[in-house]
């Protein structure tokens, strides 16, 4: 899910006006009070002594190296720079008192209290004025590079904002964008603890940065590295760069892989909010949890070669809770280590999560997202066979499909009646976000009475037919696979594991490579094709 940015260039007078009106409560400064009553001052009383709330360590990310893209004289990218908080949320007040007064930039802190941090540092609600500079120095002589280029970048903290400790806050609350209007009297920027957050503007314009390879130095300007307290080597990072045009991409453009923070902290205890990484099987049974259960396969065809029985598949959520699955980037690699969250009925993270399965990036045209392994599976067995059988389906000539990793999205509602169904995915808290090839962490959801859905077009969605008899099979759709049929055990965490499978019964004939559906199970009085009355109209 990209979230909405604006960045400091001034949007239309109509757009300003949209936007004042659809995020006012959004946009507008959390404020802290104090409880009612008289305070102990006016009881005459001595106030207790309150500890300092800690301060936030702060670290530069960037990627080790990349490729970016320029189309014509621009370079868009934001580099992959990120801001790392870690032991305490960074979050930034800028107020005015009034038109003519200059923007106070101050820091708060958990416990309420604020510390100015000055009058100079940025004259813009919009950005962080001044935040970091970046020096572009040539790897190689070129004759449109000169020795170096320097650009000086404002900052919108969190456009972009990924958790990076699975122990950190379910979500950021602090705004996702930086909006504009000349009349704004305060605004908020944030990251929370154990989140990286973008500095740049995603897609942001640099000027003037000719193709070729780069050292580029990225370093947090000294007004605010001294106002946020970094360190000289928290506040600057080096990547390597390579620019091109996207008129080379005749192959397709692919941007390359930040690598998170490679001091992040182990998950600790002692956090106020702590949550604990469980085995599956630890996860407390009063817990609520999703229960995934699967369609009959649908849309059979086959392929216009013969060779392919094409089938769609639907896994939904029974349950009356969602399915939370959030990913953590192991290293650079294209591979993610996968957590299970459980929630309340108001919505609220519980303590203890799970340690589940893996999410790996997938490459296919058809897809160039995030996919979690183990999700479903889908076999072509001969009919009295099940998926089940522990000696394998060989001896039985049947047919696995190559699907194996998932994208979670709420694609199809399935019953929208149950206990605990969310009947608006669109305005969830809980969205679905399959990310990019640099994405550091990803959540996906599959909320309750919501199915997910993967059409035959797809990669990897169809059964090989060749070398298999013609005669009749069952295709089985299973959601959240047994892994090991001598223990049972399975990836996901469920409230019943009983309703897993379904499957559809078809029979297959015709010669090699021409190969066609002689009968098809009708399931109930379904007809496939008939897609309801608002689409007849």
């Amino acid at each position: 899910m990209n979230p909405i940015h604006h960045g400091h260039r001034r949007p239309s007078r109509l757009r300003t006006a949209c936007l004042a009106l659809a995020t006012a409560a959004l946009c507008a400064p959390l404020l802290l009070t104090a409880a009612g009553g008289p305070s102990a001052a006016e009881e005459g009383v001595d106030a207790p002594a309150t500890a300092a709330a800690p301060a936030p360590r702060l670290h530069l990310s960037a990627p080790k190296r990349q490729v970016v893209y320029a189309e014509g004289k621009r370079l868009y990218t934001d580099l992959g720079v990120r801001m790392v908080a870690q032991g305490a949320d960074l979050r930034l007040d800028l107020n005015r008192a009034d038109y003519s007064s200059p923007i106070v930039v101050s820091r708060r802190d958990a416990a309420g209290g604020s510390t100015e941090l000055g009058t100079d540092l940025t004259n813009s609600f919009n950005q962080l004025d001044r935040f970091v500079r970046l020096r572009f120095t040539p790897l190689k002589t070129s004759p449109k590079a000169k020795a170096s280029y320097t650009r000086v970048r404002g900052a919108c903290l969190g456009s972009v904002s990924e958790r990076i400790r699975p122990d950190a806050d379910p979500r950021s609350p602090y705004p996702t964008y930086c909006n504009y209007n000349p009349y704004s009297l305060g605004a908020v920027q944030g990251i929370s603890d154990g989140y990286a957050a973008s500095v740049l503007e995603p897609w942001g314009r640099m000027k003037g940065v000719p193709k070729g390879r780069y050292r580029v130095e990225v370093r947090v300007t000294k007004a605010w590295a001294d106002a946020l307290n970094m360190s000289a080597t928290d506040r600057v990072r080096t990547t390597t760069v390579r620019i091109r045009s996207y008129e080379d991409c005749d192959r397709g453009c692919r941007r390359s892989v930040p690598r998170p923070p490679s001091d992040t902290p182990t998950p600790s205890a002692s956090r106020p909010n702590a949550q604990r990484a469980l085995d599956p099987a630890e996860v407390p049974a009063d817990y609520p949890k999703p229960d995934l259960r699967a369609l009959p396969a649908w849309g059979l065809q086959i392929s216009g070669n013969g060779n392919y029985l094409q089938f769609s598949a639907t896994v939904w959520n029974g349950g009356n809770s969602p399915l939370v699955v959030d990913g953590f980037r192991r290293g650079g690699k294209d591979l993610m280590d996968g957590y299970q969250y459980f929630f309340d009925a108001d919505g609220q993270q519980l303590p203890d999560y799970a340690r589940v399965g893996e999410f790996e990036w997938d490459p296919k045209p058809t897809h160039l997202h995030w996919h979690f392994r183990s999700f479903a599976a889908y076999s072509l067995l001969p009919v009295g066979h099940t998926p089940e059988a522990p000696d394998g389906h060989d001896d039985h000539h049947g047919v696995q499909s190559r699907k194996e990793a998932f994208c979670l999205a709420n694609t199809d509602a399935v019953d929208l009646t149950g206990d605990g169904a969310q009947w608006n995915v669109e305005n969830s808290d809980l969205a679905t976000a399959c990310g990019d090839h640099t994405s550091l962490s990803i959540r996906e959801v599959l909320a309750a009475g919501w199915g997910d859905t993967y059409a035959q077009f797809r990669a990897g969605q169809s059964f090989n037919l060749k070398g298999l008899p013609n005669g009749c099979y069952n295709v089985w759709v299973e959601g959240n696979p047994i892994l090991d049929h001598e223990t049972g055990d399975r990836t996901l965490v469920e409230s019943d594991y009983s309703n897993n499978t379904a499957k559809r019964r078809v029979c297959i004939g015709g010669k090699p490579g021409a190969r066609k559906i002689r009968h098809l199970q009708q399931i109930g009085d379904v007809d496939e094709n008939d897609r309801g009355e608002y689409y007849r109209r």
